[in-house]
């Protein structure tokens, strides 16, 4: 295989559907991008309806013979494309950095949270032998199997793609089903077929992982309503994702909902302004805000508000803006024109509702100057929506009580993080917001393959990542077995 196989340089030009790399023919291409350059890098096909059925009836139809391969089969393979990541690192970058965007830092712990995620999977075909229960029929024995779901279909988003992406692909596999993935249009290598030619290389049965690049307008429908589907597992925004989760349970296949997030990061007066600081400007600028978990809202206690502002601005000033294969810059670019024109219209408008610009607000291209907001409140537009951008609106807060009613204050949860002097107090703030996920004295963008990912509210239903993922991709079957001769009342 050519050195360019793992990269935005190889050949992409064709689906994957039951193993096989599907010439593009006459369908549509789809010109991806570098956000950076504006340069069109490559091109691949568009997949149809059709192509969508194919490869559902593809999973669906390698799905049992997959299933009922010994535990180290299938752990095989997964470690195999564990070994895949490893030698194939830098390419993986590189390719995050052409397609999405991505610096350096991004890039890195995208990778190395998609390597856990599929290093943790491989254990799972070990994991999966079920439980005996007792029983309150004298002479029998319950077994509580636990098996896979089926075929499992994966929809996932542009701005952590190969992650995102394979925190659902791998954990599918390795318990024993079979996948249809839909990579967003935007990052249509890095977030699906790369993903195909790894596990291809690392020996995974043809039908067992099938990927359909294209447009969610054209075939995002059919992916969450076909009738092979048993699990959708969606990332995206929240309207979207209520319209994937009612198709698919009109086939009643389980959604695995992760959604939008409007993430408080609350400081207190005690907090360690310099840690605070320090986790403020990694939580709101990291990938240019482009991140689900990412500080949305600066919750700051009055009384360090004003030295907060300034050490934010400043630090934010600081950051170098550019393309991120400089590997010095660590603002890249926001992904297309629509994303940057939302978020600088959030900006203006909160400007011009009262808020003071404290520095950025203006954009070169695609390059959005990290932006920081004082005198903001909860209802500005920066504030109140998921602004998705590298934009820091400061809201004050006089009390513990208004911290947390700030917090509250949004139809999301899906995380937050607080920082304080005394780590009770953090713990009582921590576990009065409304938030699936919250880390004291850290900021909100944290993701380790061991422990359940997830939201609250509109931000999502289910878990992804360790035993979580495990139960949303697996059902339990009871078998019992009457071993003596049952007494029956008739």
């Amino acid at each position: 295989m050519s050195d360019s196989a793992f990269t935005t340089d190889g050949e992409w030009n064709a689906l994957y559907i039951d193993g096989e790399w599907v010439d593009a023919d006459d369908r549509d291409d789809i010109a991806v991008e570098n956000p950076a350059t504006r340069e069109t890098v490559t091109s691949v096909p568009a997949a149809t309806e059709d192509d969508v059925d194919r490869a559902y009836e593809a999973a669906a139809a390698a799905q049992s013979e997959w299933a009922d391969q010994p535990p180290n089969e299938r752990a095989g393979v997964v470690e195999a494309a564990v070994d895949l990541l490893d030698e194939h690192r830098d390419d993986i970058l590189r390719s995050l950095s052409v397609e999405s965007g991505s610096a350096n830092a991004k890039a890195f712990a995208e990778w190395q949270t998609a390597r856990g995620i599929t290093a943790r999977a491989a254990g799972f075909p070990f994991e999966m032998g079920g439980d005996y229960k007792d029983s309150m029929i004298p002479g029998k024995d319950n077994q509580v199997k636990q098996e896979p779901m089926g075929v499992v279909g994966v929809i996932s988003p542009w701005n952590f793609p190969f992650h995102l992406s394979m925190r659902a692909v791998a954990p599918a596999i390795a318990a024993g089903n079979g996948v249809v993935l839909k990579p967003a249009s935007a990052t249509p290598v890095v977030g699906g077929l790369l993903l195909a030619r790894i596990f291809e290389e690392a020996g995974l049965p043809e039908g067992v992982l099938n990927v359909v690049p294209g447009s969610g307008s054209d075939i995002g429908d059919r992916m969450a309503s076909h009738p092979e589907l048993d699990v959708m597992a969606f990332t995206g925004s929240t309207d979207v994702g209520k319209r994937v989760a009612s198709q698919a349970a009109e086939n009643l296949a389980l959604p695995a909902m992760e959604l939008g997030g409007n993430n408080p990061h609350v400081v207190t007066e005690d907090a360690d302004l310099d840690a605070a600081v320090d986790s403020a400007v990694f939580g709101s600028f990291l990938h240019q805000g482009q991140v689900c978990i990412s500080i949305n809202r600066h919750l700051v206690h009055e009384d360090v508000y004003d030295e907060y502002v300034e050490r934010l601005t400043e630090r934010a000033e600081s950051l170098p803006v550019g393309d991120p294969t400089d590997r010095d810059n660590v603002i890249g670019p926001i992904i297309n024109e629509d994303q940057r024109d939302q978020m600088l219209d959030y900006v203006e408008t909160t400007v011009e509702s009262g808020a003071t610009l404290e520095t950025g607000g203006e954009a070169d291209g695609l390059f959005v100057e990290p932006t920081v907001l004082s005198d903001a409140t909860n209802d500005m537009a920066a504030a109140c929506n998921e602004h998705f951008g590298p934009i820091a609106p400061v809201v004050p807060f006089s009390d513990d009580e208004e911290a947390v009613e700030l917090a509250n204050d949004t139809e999301y949860g899906l995380a937050a993080s607080v920082h304080a002097g005394d780590l009770g107090r953090a713990h009582d703030l921590a576990d009065a917001i409304d938030a699936g996920m919250v880390h004291i004295n850290d900021q909100p963008i944290n993701d380790e393959p061991h422990v359940p990912f997830g939201g609250v509210k509109s931000s999502g239903m289910g878990r992804y990542n360790g035993d979580a993922i495990l139960d949303e991709l697996t059902q339990e079957k009871w078998i019992s077995v009457q071993r003596e001769k049952r007494q029956y009342p008739f």
